[in-house]
């Protein structure tokens, strides 16, 4: 997990951004979910955000990992919850704000 802040060119900080790298046998849903824990500075198991008013953990995870109709997956999805936009690829969870 790699967490830094977002600098605008005049070095004032407009945001932070959370980086988790996972592995192939962790589900894309659940690295959503720990990488938006780590965000906001919450437990995963009793987080406020639930991922699932955001989007459908099992679509995702169907979308990203291949195991969809078709069998193809995405290089990239790209969705917000609340304030924050996550950015979910094959092997890493991007959780980020530009306030």
């Amino acid at each position: 997990m790699t967490e830094r802040t977002i600098c605008e060119s005049n070095g004032r900080a407009v945001g932070r951004r959370v980086q988790y790298e996972y592995e192939a046998d962790e589900p894309p849903s659940i690295a959503v979910t720990m990488a938006l824990a780590q965000y906001r500075g919450e437990d995963a198991t009793q987080m406020s955000t639930h991922l699932y008013d955001y989007v459908d953990p099992e679509a995702l995870d169907a979308i990203v990992d291949g195991s969809g109709e078709g069998n193809r997956s995405a290089r990239r999805v790209e969705f917000a919850v609340g304030e924050t936009t996550v950015v979910v690829r094959p092997s890493r969870v991007d959780v980020f704000t530009t306030e």
